[in-house]
């Protein structure tokens, strides 16, 4: 149960009743006056944080971009690399083929017989008296002796011209 205060009462705490309500209103202003100014002030920071985190990721972006590209490029390269070795080899291989080609014909030669003799003797010379000589299927010879082999055939003298000049014939096709 409630007791009504005295009459003068109520009249008597009238202006400590408006001062309670004017500080309260001030305390209360000067609260939301802070708050506003704590909530403009973290809403700096946070704009402030997303710009640098957007830096950085858009760095970050360049930078992974930047990789991504090195790596494409390495790629062509060894790509255009391969092919350029692939293609050099196919005119390597086309070269020793027109090459042995070329010279297995000397068999229809009427020089051929001589230079079998020769190939012959320069086998009998490396191997040995004892060689046994057959002739080698596109030309030329193949000597054994002892466990001891000679390829005098016209093919294996066409190849060894090749790689003892090949430096000199690759630049045919280097551009």
């Amino acid at each position: 149960m409630r007791t009504s205060p005295p009459a003068g009462a109520i009249a008597a705490l009238a202006p400590v009743r408006a001062r309670l309500l004017r500080d309260a209103r001030a305390d209360a202003g000067a609260l939301l006056v802070a708050a506003a100014g704590d909530a403009e002030a973290l809403s700096r920071d946070a704009e402030a944080q997303a710009a640098e985190i957007l830096a950085e990721a858009r760095a970050q972006g360049a930078a992974d971009a930047e990789t991504a590209r090195r790596a494409i490029r390495a790629r062509a390269r060894r790509t255009a690399r391969a092919r350029e070795l692939a293609a050099r080899r196919e005119c390597w291989e086309e070269l020793s083929r027109q090459v042995v080609r070329g010279v297995e014909e000397l068999r229809n030669s009427h020089a051929y017989p001589d230079l079998r003799r020769r190939l012959a003797l320069r086998a009998r010379h490396l191997l040995g008296p004892d060689a046994r000589i057959r002739e080698a299927p596109g030309g030329g010879v193949v000597g054994a002796a002892r466990g001891r082999r000679v390829d005098l055939s016209l093919a294996a003298l066409a190849r060894q011209a090749l790689d003892r000049h090949g430096a000199e014939l690759e630049e045919l096709w280097t551009p």
